[in-house]
């Protein structure tokens, strides 16, 4: 296995969530070990501590019913400058959410750096939900749900960064897997945008080995870059409680787990979010946990190392 340097960074923000809690995230993944299980892998890692949104001019919402949109706006380009400079140097970067609006700076940062060196970014996006809504067409006005939208070029967006985005996604770059709930209006945009959507219907049918690897052949052949967004609610809400968007009939604890060591196996990852972990709904901290264990799959633990666990 080869040892990696890896990049913590913490990212608490709630501003895109419709619940408070996901705040206290990258502080329960520190507290369920992530540092001590990387680093007992033999990887290398350094902890940046939390980052802090940057200072923006207060602005209108475009529209009335968006939630929170300074502080998104905020998080977004401090998160892409991190982002950005962090794809330069020779890091893995994990961003500790956090609610999901973090990837529009995650997302959009890495897509820059990779524009740079002249690769393709891809994108596994782990998540009950597309997040594919623009500012106009969310019916929460919940902005976690529109960070994919924004990454991938959709229009109205251009606020996030106080300029329109340079180097925009591929959508056909996008593989998002698990998802299991959809608004109308986001399932036409994902539709006309070429997304790959690969939903809980398809993963009983098929299993979710064989949907993943075709993605990763591909994103292997085109000499591609590979963000991986992990949302907590991609999982079961009976083995991750600590969401505040539960929607049930998700990944096993199998399932994900073999996402993960499939992910490992390709060695084509290059930076990680972990998001929506909220705390205050967690049990005894299991979600954090598991959350946690995923992360060492994808970093090489072996399934036979697993240590067997009493509570």
């Amino acid at each position: 296995m080869t040892s990696e340097d890896i990049v913590l960074v913490g990212a608490p923000i709630e501003a895109g969530a419709g619940r408070r809690g996901c705040v206290m995230g990258p502080d329960a993944f520190r507290t369920a070990g992530i540092s001590e299980a990387l680093t007992d892998l033999g990887h290398r890692v350094r902890d940046l501590g939390n980052l802090a949104p940057e200072a923006v001019e207060r602005v209108s919402a475009p529209l009335a019913h968006l939630k929170n949109y300074n502080d998104v706006v905020g998080w977004t380009r401090s998160l892409h400058s991190c982002a950005k400079n962090l794809a330069n140097d020779p890091v893995f970067p994990i961003y500790l959410g956090g609610d999901h609006a973090l990837a529009a700076g995650t997302v959009t940062g890495h897509a820059a750096a990779a524009h740079d060196l002249g690769r393709p970014l891809f994108v596994l996006w782990l998540d009950a939900h597309s997040d594919f809504n623009t500012l106009e067409s969310t019916q929460s006005g919940n902005l976690h749900g529109t960070p994919l939208a924004f990454a991938a070029g959709l229009p109205g967006f251009d606020g996030f960064l106080g300029k329109p985005l340079e180097h925009p996604l591929d959508p056909g770059n996008i593989e998002i897997l698990g998802v299991r709930s959809i608004d109308p209006e986001e399932r036409k945009l994902l539709v006309k945008s070429g997304v790959g959507v690969r939903d809980m219907r398809m993963i009983d049918e098929k299993g979710i080995g064989s949907l993943l690897a075709p993605f990763l052949e591909r994103v292997s052949a085109e000499d591609g870059l590979l963000h991986v967004s992990l949302d907590v609610d991609f999982l079961d809400p009976d083995i991750a409680p600590a969401v505040g968007t539960t929607v049930p009939g998700g990944a096993t604890f199998r399932e994900a787990h073999l996402v993960m060591e499939m992910l490992h196996d390709s060695g084509l990852v290059t930076s990680l979010d972990l998001v929506e972990l909220n705390p205050f709904l967690d049990d005894r901290g299991r979600t954090a946990r598991l959350m946690v264990d995923l992360v060492g799959s994808l970093f090489g633990r072996r399934v036979f190392d697993r240590p067997t666990r009493s509570f």
